[in-house]
This record gives structure tokens, C-alpha cells and sequence, in this order.
């Protein structure tokens, strides 16, 4: 029955919090409450607390402990990357990618309203960043250049040490946001080049509302938020303690699991892939094949709307998303669909299913068969009106 399921595959939205991190950050909400700031036993107690979770972040990116900053979440290590490293440069120009998440392009829109010249760099039909587009922008002087490792929407993949290495060799710093990336992804953020690089900790089973910020030592950018002295006097505010050790004993475990979780998860994703193309006509992958992340699987669904598509499987007990902003006024197409060419008759269709921990083959297979009644119906009753080709089951 739909009522006895719960199948969760929202997991690029945000995921559980692990067990093992659960219980590393109790102590520090009820006994290990000091101020990590406080001049005594208390304080002392919660800065090494502070400090291990630091060395953990920096180690799952090679990066050294100093150069780690933590943060809210993403989004904020996101606008503090962009405006303060444009802040901080006499050069007022900045390239993006047409596809990153919205904390950046929204950041950049900001800037351009404060007189920074901004470019989006195309990608391709995959969402692959186009090198030549990058080389010919990069032609005139630039501060900055941000591409994020991995897309949220469609999961596609960067040649990250590819774009770090040509803005290594431009002298133009180099920034990247992990967030989907860091249990999919290899980072080595000293022998990619890469300036800066943020992440966020529930987006790998870790807790909401703590994140942390890479800075390349030596690199030039300007305080985010001013207060107290805390990370070195670039961004004030007391210590979230338990996120923060919530957030190191999650970064633990990405390394520890990791590999092994990827592995499953890529197996399960491939296997979801070929049963939804099989069993579906006028069905599209969005982003690239092989390129992208090991629990993203995004299909357009042609002549049917996402929305519709995720409201018919949420009663069924499956927890997808569009990956889109909407309204019930009006259908706001993505950005990122667009960016990538997505056909007129696909894009409004676009759902987007992301694996996790927990997720199982029997899950899938569920799915599938909910998605095959989804769409058959919806395609019947579909304003779009659209006639779908194919031999398939819908």
C-alpha cells in the first residue's frame, strides 16, 4: 500500500542525519557546551572539539586545517568565495557557469548590479563547461572563475583539474562549490589548483545549517561577516559546535564509506536508468551519461509536467523533486534545462530522482512501476496534448 512506503529520493535536497554523527554531537548540546572562544577548561574542551572537525574537513580535500573556515552552510561559503574575493581585487570581473547553484548565480547578479562585470560560460547539451568558451572569456583580465564540481540538478560532473589548471595559468583564482560532490568525487584541492571550494554538511548525512569554506592560503579576499575574532578574524559569530563536530565525524565517515557507498549507488543508479528508458517512451536522460554523479538520475518525461509528475508519486510515497522553483500561477522553466538545450517538449516534464544511503533495488523497482501508471495517466489527461512515439509500455 502507498501509505506503508516512505522511499526517499530527494537525497540532493538534503539527507538524513547518520547515526554515528547523531551521537558525536550530543554531548556538546547537553555536557560539552563550552564556548570554544572562553579562556577556560570548558572552552579549551570545545576549541579541540572545533579543531579535530577542521582537521577532518581538511583532510577529505587535501587542503591544510588553517585554510578551512567553517560556515553556515554552502551558500553562505558560496557569496562569502565570489563577493569577497571581488571585493578584495581591483579587478571587477567575474566568470560563472551558466549552470551553478543558485547562491552563485543570484551573488552574481548582485554584483553586476554593483557595477562587476559578469559572464556565464556555456556548456553543452551534457552540462560540460566548454573549454573554449572559458579560454576565449579568459582572454581579458578576470578575478575569478567559479564552477561547481558537480550539478545539482542534473548531476553532471566538471573536468574541474581541467578549469583549475587553466586559470592556474591565466593567474586568475579558481573556485569551486563540492556541495553534491564531496562523497561522489575525488577532490585534491592542492594538486587540482583550486583557490576555494565550499561545502556543506547535510548533504552527506551530516547536520543542517553548518558548512565550511576551503581559502587557499595566501589568497587575497575580504571578510564576509564582521564580529568577534573567530576563524582568524574572517568570519565572526559564536561557534555552532554541535554542527561543526556533526560535521567532522560526517566528512569521517564520507571517507571511511565512501568508495563502498559509490559503488552500490552507481549500480542501483544504472539499473534505474536502463528500467526507466526501457519500460518508458519519450523519456530523456538530462546531463551527461557517464560524467556525473553516482545517486543523480534526472529525466525529462515528454508532453507531462514534473510538478504533476512528483505530486501523483508523493501520494504513492515517493519523494522526488523537479530540481525547479514553481509556482501554481505559472511554470518557471529551469535555468539549467535551458542552459543544456532541453527540447520544448521535454523540459517542462523534468523530475529529478537522487539515491542515497538507504535506498534499495525494491525501492526502485516500485518506483519504476509507479512512474510507468504516473505517466500514462497524466499523458492522457495532459493540456501539452503531445502524441509520444515509441513501443513501449506508456
Amino acid at each position: 500500500m502507498a501509505q506503508d512506503r516512505d522511499i526517499y529520493l530527494d537525497n540532493a535536497a538534503t539527507t538524513y542525519c547518520n547515526g554515528e554523527v547523531f551521537y558525536a554531537m550530543q554531548p556538546y548540546f547537553i555536557s560539552n557546551y563550552g564556548n570554544p572562544n572562553s579562556v577556560h577548561q570548558s572552552g579549551y574542551a570545545a576549541r579541540e572539539a572545533v579543531e579535530k572537525a577542521r582537521a577532518e574537513v581538511a583532510k577529505i580535500i587535501n587542503a591544510d586545517p588553517d585554510e578551512i573556515y567553517f560556515t553556515s552552510g554552502a551558500t553562505e561559503a558560496n557569496n562569502w568565495a565570489i563577493k569577497g574575493i571581488v571585493w578584495a581585487s581591483p579587478i571587477k570581473r567575474v566568470l560563472v557557469s551558466a549552470i551553478e547553484h543558485p547562491s552563485i548565480i543570484k551573488a552574481a547578479r548582485w554584483l553586476e548590479q554593483q557595477g562587476v562585470e559578469v559572464e556565464y560560460i556555456k556548456v553543452d547539451e551534457n552540462g560540460i563547461i566548454s573549454i573554449p568558451d572559458l579560454l576565449a572569456k579568459l582572454s581579458k583580465p578576470a578575478c575569478l572563475v567559479s564552477v561547481m564540481t558537480a550539478n545539482h540538478e542534473v548531476g553532471t560532473v566538471q573536468y574541474i583539474n581541467t578549469i583549475a589548471n587553466i586559470c592556474s595559468k591565466n593567474n586568475v583564482y579558481f573556485h569551486t562549490d563540492a556541495t553534491q560532490a564531496l562523497e561522489s568525487v575525488s577532490i585534491n584541492v592542492k594538486e587540482m589548483n583550486i583557490t576555494a571550494l565550499s561545502l556543506s554538511g547535510h548533504k552527506i548525512y551530516g547536520p543542517k545549517g553548518v558548512g565550511a569554506l576551503y581559502i587557499k592560503r595566501g589568497t587575497k579576499i575580504d571578510t564576509f561577516m564582521h564580529g568577534g575574532h573567530q576563524e582568524k578574524g574572517m568570519r565572526g559569530g559564536t561557534y555552532n559546535l554541535p554542527a561543526i563536530v556533526g560535521l567532522g565525524k560526517a566528512v569521517e565517515i564520507c571517507m571511511r564509506d565512501g568508495n563502498t557507498n559509490n559503488v552500490r549507488m552507481k549500480q542501483l543508479r544504472d539499473y534505474f536508468i536502463k528500467e526507466v528508458e526501457t519500460k518508458i517512451s519519450g523519456v530523456k536522460l538530462n546531463g551527461h551519461r557517464n560524467q556525473r554523479l553516482s545517486n543523480n538520475v534526472n529525466f525529462a518525461f515528454r508532453g507531462v509536467i514534473g510538478e504533476s509528475i512528483t505530486a501523483m508519486l508523493d501520494t504513492m510515497g515517493i519523494r522526488a523533486s523537479t530540481g525547479t522553483a514553481s509556482t501554481s500561477e505559472t511554470l518557471n522553466q529551469s535555468y539549467v534545462l535551458q542552459a543544456i538545450g532541453v527540447a520544448d517538449d521535454y523540459i517542462n516534464g523534468s523530475v529529478r530522482f537522487t539515491l542515497g544511503r538507504a535506498t534499495t533495488k525494491e525501492d526502485l523497482d516500485y518506483t519504476v512501476n509507479c512512474l510507468i501508471t504516473v505517466v500514462k495517466k497524466l499523458r492522457t489527461l495532459s493540456p501539452i496534448n503531445l502524441k509520444v512515439g515509441g513501443t513501449e509500455n506508456v
